[in-house]
């Protein structure tokens, strides 16, 4: 499919999704954001804000990279936003020696670069080293970029956010990197919001409303803007309503545990 059909479907599909929202018995319900694709052609390091996502699936699966650039360009209009998942699903001990991974984090200046799959023990009986994790910050803020760790959710009915969170702190203890409250997002979402189905049915992976929930979170720590602002975005499988009920979590979760706590100081204003 050439560039001009790709963009035709494109709008056609943003098209029927708004017309659908439309047709909700005559509601008011949230204002749908009318989201300006990246131009034609434009490559990570020719965008304005460039995002690098590594990771294993549950960066891919719902494409929260592909949610994460939507938010950011719907907070920064006046910029272009481009965003790139390294192949393959690694743990970052793995991503911290894999050629290829380093190659595509040297090819450019990234401007955050977003790093998920920490090998964590839950029952505390296994060590899994950090070393790999803390390369990938350093050689992140070597390159230029902001580091952003992306702590996992906690598996469903499973209390370990805690453990989850923490192991991504010490890590930024070690070498700075924003870490953004994702596990408490979740919690709080459980807690106010039972009815959404946040995980897949293995209940380890997100389902479609748990991938949006994180991504706002992480829109919050790239944008230091509130995701409460953002209106409802199509396209992602997550109805208006969800989005609805979703948004205010994710602001009260960023404004009670900062995420930006342990970023670099010297590179996020």
């Amino acid at each position: 499919m050439n560039d001009s059909s790709t963009r035709r479907v494109y709008f056609l599909a943003i098209a029927i999704v708004l017309q659908l929202s439309a047709c909700n018995g005559g509601s008011a319900g949230p204002a749908v954001a009318d989201i300006a694709p990246p131009p034609p052609g434009i490559s990570t390091a020719a965008a304005d804000i460039s995002l690098l996502f590594m990771g294993n699936s549950h960066t891919s699966n719902n494409n929260v990279s592909g949610m994460v650039g939507a938010m950011v360009r719907l907070g920064k209009p006046e910029k272009t936003v481009a965003t790139k998942e390294a192949p393959d699903w690694m743990f970052l001990e793995q991503r911290a020696n894999d050629s290829v991974s380093l190659s595509l984090l040297r090819s450019q200046r990234w401007h955050f670069v977003i790093l998920q799959a920490q090998a964590i023990s839950s029952s505390g009986q296994f060590f899994y080293p950090t070393t790999g994790a803390e390369q990938l910050v350093r050689l992140s803020r070597q390159a230029g970029a902001i580091p952003v760790l992306f702590p996992e959710w906690p598996r469903l009915n499973i209390a370990e956010s805690s453990t989850i969170y923490d192991k991504y702190v010490s890590i930024a203890i070690k070498e700075p990197a924003c870490v953004p409250p994702i596990p408490q997002a979740f919690d709080l979402a459980r807690a106010r919001q039972p009815s959404i189905t946040l995980h897949a049915n293995d209940g380890n992976h997100s389902a479609p409303a748990g991938a949006f929930l994180a991504a706002l979170v992480l829109y919050a720590t790239i944008t230091g803007l509130s995701p409460a602002d953002l209106p409802a975005i199509p396209g992602f499988n997550v109805d208006a309503d969800v989005q609805s009920r979703l948004r205010p979590i994710a602001a009260e979760t960023v404004q009670t545990i900062a995420p930006r706590l342990w970023c670099p100081a010297d590179r996020v204003v």
